[in-house]
This record gives C-alpha cells, structure tokens and sequence, in this order.
C-alpha cells in the first residue's frame, strides 16, 4: 500500500485532480453501493459528507489555476 501512494507522486502534475476526483467519487459511490447492496441507508453525516466531498471535487476539477 506504500508504494502506491510514492507511485502516484511520479505521476504529472495534472494527475493530481484526477486523482482527487477517483477519490471523491470513490467515496460518494461507496456509501450508495453500501444503501443498494448492505441496504443501510446512509446517515445524515453520510449524506453531509458525501456532499462535501463532491463540492470539494468540484472545486479542485472546475475552478481554474494560476489566478493571483
């Protein structure tokens, strides 16, 4: 597990917000698989969560770089 956190600091700078946008939709996509496949319907901390995390992606994918 190590080597595949170094593995992903050799990658170009631009795979950063690729990155960050698997793992944010990683996070939103195992909370509904946990609802259809568990049937345990997420919490509102889970709901809460899963919200912040897409806005956070949004922020890193969408808002443009290199305003001063």
């Amino acid at each position: 597990m190590f080597s595949y956190g170094i593995v992903m600091t050799l990658q170009p700078a631009v795979f950063g917000k690729v990155y960050a946008t698997y793992g944010g939709i990683f996070v939103v996509l195992a909370i509904i698989c946990g609802y259809w496949v568990d049937r345990k319907r997420p919490d509102r901390f889970e709901s809460i969560g899963s919200v912040v995390v897409l806005i956070g992606v949004a922020v890193m994918f969408y808002f443009p770089r290199g305003i001063p």
